[in-house]
């Protein structure tokens, strides 16, 4: 008996990227707080492989803060990404500032 088999993971997962339905040696983990190696007492969300290497894997320091500040996902795409853009732009400048 293999000594992972303990562990009750289901055979397929649910990408929360794409909403596939893949199996779990197919996907990654995703922790939104970016501690994926504290394991106790989580339940870990999915991405399939394809989204994660569609992800952005930079630092993501205040970014659930600030989603949660901005009402995502209460208003339109719109009026959210203008509201972003601009926040971001208030509290951290530019891209083109940050290349200079």
């Amino acid at each position: 008996m293999p000594l992972w088999s303990s562990r009750n993971r289901t055979e397929t997962v649910t990408c929360l990227a794409c909403g596939d339905d893949v199996v779990r040696d197919e996907a990654r983990e995703y922790d939104k707080h970016g501690d994926r190696w504290d394991r106790d007492d989580k339940a870990f969300e999915h991405v399939c492989k394809s989204c994660h290497g569609d992800l952005c894997h930079q630092p993501r320091d205040e970014l659930e803060e600030l989603l949660v500040e901005l009402e995502a996902g209460e208003r339109s795409q719109e009026a959210f990404l203008l509201q972003y853009f601009s926040t971001v732009a208030d509290r951290y400048g530019t891209l083109e500032e940050g290349r200079e």
